[in-house]
């Protein structure tokens, strides 16, 4: 997002803390309405464009979100969307992209009420190793022709009653509404969210046997003070590695792998 879309977004996250600090609201049932309004403003281009036109002047935009949604959601998701539609966005689909991006962390403050969110955390990355490594799996999920109901039934079979509710949920909503994301990409996304709940960073760590305790522990402590905040560690354990570990923190990548070692001596003796 460009500038004016950020301070929006900014904005819009403090107003869902605030909301969501009340113990009188639902969190996930506050998900569930701002990823309805999520599919309504994909799907109506028009709307989003009126409710986004900086011509309009930012009442008559917010009245108009009122109008439109009151009755058909709760007065907290009114409340927050009028005030994000009150902002300037740089783009129509800012909007919708930032909806949605609320509509995760809702179901995420859900989940930390609750205290799993370390589990909705390692949910979300164990399945997505798993789309990965099934290309059947990724084909029925991610197949056009395929219905919503169908792949909520199937994720349902998958993940009902060994996943978090919230987990599924957030999954069913990546699998049947894409917004032109690959579902890889959605999940990534949304592991990042969770963990910016407790204002940590993400690191996948590879190896090719499983880390001890003692290893996890040493590696999480160098990973904080290297990167000056917190690590969540998702561990995957891939053979072809040989020995080391390589860890991912977003697009930076530490690879002390006997594989990529032995690759660089190749390329090297080809030199």
């Amino acid at each position: 997002m460009n500038g004016a879309s950020r301070e929006a977004l900014a904005a819009a996250r403090t107003r869902l803390e605030a909301l969501t600090d009340s113990t009188s609201v639902d969190a996930a049932q506050l998900a569930e309405q701002l990823a309805a309004i999520t599919a309504l403003l994909d799907r109506e281009v028009g709307l989003r464009r009126v409710l986004t036109d900086p011509v309009q002047p930012a009442e008559a935009r917010a009245a108009l979100a009122e109008r439109l949604l009151g009755g058909q959601v709760d007065g907290p998701a009114v409340d927050l969307v009028a005030g994000m539609v009150r902002s300037r966005w740089s783009r129509s689909r800012d909007l919708v992209d930032a909806v949605e991006e609320l509509a995760a962390t809702a179901d995420l403050t859900a989940a930390q009420r609750a205290g799993t969110l370390d589990d909705v955390e390692d949910e979300l990355f164990r399945f997505g190793r798993i789309i990965q490594s099934s290309a059947g799996l990724r084909a029925a999920l991610t197949d056009r022709e395929a219905t919503a109901t169908a792949k909520t039934e199937l994720l349902h079979s998958l993940l009902g009653g060994r996943a978090n509710p919230v987990t599924e949920r957030l999954v069913a909503r990546l699998a049947t509404r894409p917004r032109g994301r690959s579902l890889e990409a959605g999940l990534e996304a949304t592991s990042r969210l969770a963990a910016a709940r407790r204002d940590r960073a993400v690191a996948v760590v590879t190896s090719a046997v499983p880390l001890t305790d003692g290893q996890k522990q040493r590696l999480g402590a160098a990973l904080a003070k290297l990167y000056g905040r917190q690590m969540h560690l998702n561990l995957d354990v891939d053979p072809s590695v040989l020995g080391g570990i390589s860890v991912r923190v977003g697009e930076e990548v530490i690879d002390g792998t006997i594989a990529e070692r032995l690759e660089e001596a190749s390329r090297r003796l080809a030199g």
